[in-house]
């Protein structure tokens, strides 16, 4: 299938897709590059692509693998691929798993999620058959019993363990309360959300010879966006050139940032896709290129994901950082941002998963509500003047951290106002 230069791209979407038409109708007929189209809106984007009167597809529907996006707000987000592009869109995909460490003969464990149009447990075990090296492939799938699940990794003596974060921890979690650990498996594969630091030593304890790799960076809507880099930073990642364009723009500005370190919005192109175009797409994703010139970037988590408790703003990111930094015993292997209204007022609850004795976790806690406060005054000001709940920090077990019940992925935010 071929890559298709920007401006044959563009006058086909002109021609083809009615919603593409309408947002391109004030620019010039022989417009040719794509910094010349402006961001796909996204609301418009999907009103336009439903599954009767489309307006987005270039075409009717008459062959073609439909998917349905993850997310929990909102109307459904449906995703469509014709046979060739899916071959094309998993084949990639698969060589970039050569560059997360998969071996020729490994016997790969896919405990990704399927049903419900969910694509992610589909998508990693094509993209493993479309492989350029030999594997065995072993389909688990994300909703099976932990126990059956650990009980086929030791029949098989998997190698490799591919899955969400939270999948991988909640196995892990399982495992070690069994007083069981998996020895055989020597890389762990994760995607559709961000593994973080506070996960890795419970990780290691369950698999102790294991390496950790990003899968990959994709999505069911925008598609291919960054191949595995080698290295101990899992967010670094690696432009599919010449199939997808990848640019990073300026939050305030829309221009294009080329230098490293400066962050901004993860928007794409895919260059062979044309039954459902993905023309300057906003993936939804924050990022800051290490090299421009070679395509390598790093993922710095959703754009704008946080917590407005009252008059306060709390960026997720930062929370977990802070939040890393307090944990210097190391007992916290995840971290949830839970909103809550009572008696008029909003509070933040960290729910903390960790291990450890209530000495330790009582000290931890305590370092973590001091990080906070130091971090944001804004928050303990709230407090004394009578606007918001004081900061509470709640442990758990990591299998009760709440997670999307059709995916499976760590909900890093729970807002339980009300009116949400």
């Amino acid at each position: 299938m071929p890559v298709h230069p920007p401006a044959e791209l563009i006058r086909f979407v002109r021609r083809n897709s009615p919603f593409y038409a309408e947002l391109y109708a004030g620019l010039p007929d022989r417009t040719e590059r794509l910094t010349d189209l402006p961001v796909v809106p996204q609301a418009e984007f999907w009103r336009a692509n439903t599954p009767r009167d489309n307006r987005l597809l270039t075409g009717p529907l008459t062959e073609a693998v439909v998917f349905k996006s993850g997310g929990t707000t909102g109307a459904p987000k449906f995703s469509f691929y014709s046979r060739e592009e899916w071959r094309e869109f998993t084949t990639s995909f698969g060589s970039g798993l050569v560059d997360a460490g998969l071996r020729p003969g490994h016997r790969v464990a896919d405990l990704f999620y399927a049903g419900d149009l969910y694509a992610s447990h589909t998508f990693v075990l094509d993209a493993l058959q479309h492989s350029p090296v030999a594997n065995v492939r072993l389909p688990i799938g994300g909703a099976a019993p932990l126990a059956s699940t650990g009980r086929t990794l030791e029949q098989f003596a998997a190698q490799v363990v591919a899955g969400t974060p939270t999948t991988l921890c909640a196995l892990a979690d399982h495992l070690l309360a069994d007083g069981r650990e998996l020895p055989d498996v020597e890389l762990l594969l994760f995607g559709g959300e961000g593994l973080f630091q506070d996960q890795q030593p419970l990780l290691r304890k369950a698999f102790p010879n294991a390496r950790v790799s990003s899968v990959g960076y994709a999505a069911v809507d925008a598609g291919l966006l960054g191949r595995p880099v080698p290295g101990e930073d899992t967010r670094v990642h690696r432009v599919f050139a010449p199939e997808t364009v990848v640019e990073i723009l300026d939050e305030h500005t829309g221009e294009p940032i080329t230098e490293a370190g400066v962050p901004g919005r993860v928007v794409v192109t895919d260059m062979r896709r044309r039954l459902m175009p993905v023309l300057r797409y906003p993936v939804g994703d924050r990022a800051a290129w290490t090299d421009a010139s070679a395509g390598r970037f790093r993922i710095l988590g959703r754009a704008q994901e946080g917590v407005r408790v009252g008059p306060v703003s709390l960026y997720t990111e930062d929370v977990l950082d802070l939040v890393r930094a307090a944990d210097t015993a190391g007992l916290v292997t995840g971290v949830q941002l839970v909103v809550r209204r009572r008696d008029g007022r909003d509070g933040l609850v960290l729910r903390l998963a960790g291990n450890g004795g209530p000495d330790g976790l009582a000290a931890t806690a305590a370092a973590v509500e001091r990080a906070v406060h130091t971090a944001r005054p804004l928050y303990p000001e709230a407090v004394a003047a009578g606007h918001v709940h004081p900061l509470s920090v709640d442990w758990v077990r990591h299998h009760e951290l709440a997670v999307n019940t059709r995916t499976g992925k760590l909900l890093r935010v729970l807002d339980e106002r009300p009116h949400s």
